[in-house]
């Protein structure tokens, strides 16, 4: 996983304007999963020209290139990260809405086993578990 959003985007034949860019590296830098809405806060805070409907024109882009990944997990917002990131599944804080990726090898080799028994041969497949904490800081 050594190479950039950029660098994808390039490869890809996508044409790069300055906003493009500017998306890309913003993407790049997040260690979350923004929506569009976030992305476009984060955008125009390192350039003002950048417009909501060019973050929405540029995400759509990305994903369709395969560079990104939609993920939409039961808040209504579309979130996004890097297509190019080692496999994981997600754990979603259903009180904060917070995102937490875990990878777990006996889950890993349960699927493998599940798809065999059946019958296939597991090509990929996405993981999303949604919960609420076991205990609040109220409870502490």
């Amino acid at each position: 996983m050594t190479s950039t959003i950029l660098s994808r985007c390039e490869a890809n034949g996508l044409r790069m304007t300055e906003q493009r860019r500017t998306i890309a590296t913003v993407l790049e830098a997040a260690d979350d999963h923004p929506d569009v809405e976030e992305l476009y806060n984060r955008a125009a805070a390192a350039d003002p020209r950048i417009s909501l409907a060019t973050v929405y024109r540029t995400v759509k882009l990305f994903e369709e290139a395969g560079i990104l990944d939609k993920h939409e997990f039961r808040d209504g917002r579309a979130r996004y990260e890097s297509a190019d990131r080692d496999h994981h599944d997600h754990l979603i804080d259903m009180h904060s809405g917070a995102v937490i990726e875990f990878v777990d090898q006996e889950i890993e080799a349960l699927q493998e086993r599940i798809a065999a028994k059946l019958g296939y041969r597991l090509m990929g497949h996405r993981l999303e578990l949604y919960g609420v904490p076991l205990k609040s800081d109220s409870d502490t």
